[in-house]
């Protein structure tokens, strides 16, 4: 099971894990690897691509406010 996403503020993320930003305030999380291969989160990640384009190197930002993302990673989180 992956672990609970948090809210971090450190510079790299672990080993399987990578960072996404959230909401109008930019809150970044680390999430799991493993959410890569659900349908939800790549829909989510490619609303960001639409939005965003695919040229951003710096930073994944997710177009959705943070009660949503929460919502879906709770959901994710009981699949695995």
């Amino acid at each position: 099971m992956p672990r609970r996403v948090e809210a971090e503020s450190s510079v790299k993320a672990p080993k399987g894990y990578f960072v996404v930003y959230v909401g109008t305030k930019m809150t970044r999380y680390i999430v799991p690897t493993c959410f890569l291969r659900n349908a939800i989160f790549q829909e989510l990640l490619e609303n960001a691509a639409n939005e965003y384009g695919y040229d951003n190197k710096e930073k994944i930002v997710l177009p959705c406010d943070e009660y949503t993302f929460n919502g879906i990673v709770d959901a994710l989180s009981k699949r695995s």
